[in-house]
């Protein structure tokens, strides 16, 4: 069973204390080909493509110049540990022992709109570039063109080191769309997480953002392998709602 989550806008870029076996990104081929674009966009540009201030704008082209391979520790971080988001709150990476990030490193995956998919382990370096830009490359329109099949193949490679193949949907639908379901081996999950007040369930995405990290570290800590395994988190409050959910969306619901 494998995890998948989104990456992050915000970043710690603080250099990691623990010397950690770490990994390259298996795409960082086509990375290099999708930077070939990136670099030649000015602050103006990425201001107006990703709709951000001029400080951001002016960050964000400062890093892709700056980019460089090969990544190793002197200039590039393990993406669990550089992602500093709501699920990333929610994962809380850095109080993980080796152990646990180890047994994440082959159950946890994320999407990314520079580097595709990434295990935890993997390094990577500073970017803002969502999976939903519409950054017209050689390839196509947008990302979702540039990276065509090929995080799915990647997916599916990943799958067949494991019993099962289900994949455990924790990503965003924006990142999600990447992923081409009919071609994975197995089923795709989506857990739901909503909020119960006045007895109707709505998703508050702040909250959803933080129980999806949370579910992946309960995943982590637990050795969840298979999909009904999950129905045991509990984290927050979140208990599995049987009456809302359905077969490939379950609802884990709390009141309010």
């Amino acid at each position: 069973m494998l995890t998948i989550i989104s990456p992050a806008k915000k970043l710690d870029i603080a250099p990691v204390s623990l010397a950690l076996p770490v990994t390259q990104p298996v795409l960082l081929g086509d990375t290099e080909q999708l930077m070939k674009t990136t670099r030649l966009l000015k602050p103006k540009d990425l201001k107006d493509l990703m709709g951000i201030s001029d400080k951001l704008a002016d960050l964000n082209h400062a890093r892709f110049q700056a980019f460089t391979t090969p990544f190793d520790q002197t200039n590039a971080k393990p993406a669990v540990l550089t992602f500093n988001g709501d699920v990333y709150l929610g994962l809380d990476a850095p109080s993980l022992d080796e152990n646990e990030l180890a047994w994440a490193q082959e159950h946890v995956s994320i999407l990314s709109g520079l580097y595709g998919l990434l295990k935890p382990m993997d390094l990577m370096q500073a970017y803002r570039l969502e999976m939903g830009t519409r950054l017209k490359t050689a390839r196509g329109k947008n990302l979702y063109a540039f990276w065509g099949d090929r995080v799915t193949n990647q997916l599916t490679a990943q799958l067949a080191e494991h019993t099962d193949n289900t994949v455990i949907n924790l990503a965003s639908k924006e990142y999600f769309k990447v992923v081409q379901p009919k071609r994975l081996p197995g089923a795709v999950v989506t857990p739901v997480f909503k909020e119960i007040k006045d007895g109707k369930a709505r998703i508050i995405s702040f909250f959803a953002k933080r129980a999806r990290g949370l579910m992946t570290r309960f995943m982590v800590q637990e050795r969840v392998d298979r999909p009904e395994g999950i129905k045991d988190f509990n984290g927050s409050g979140y208990r599995f709602n049987p009456a809302l959910s359905t077969d490939d969306q379950w609802v884990f619901s709390r009141p309010r």
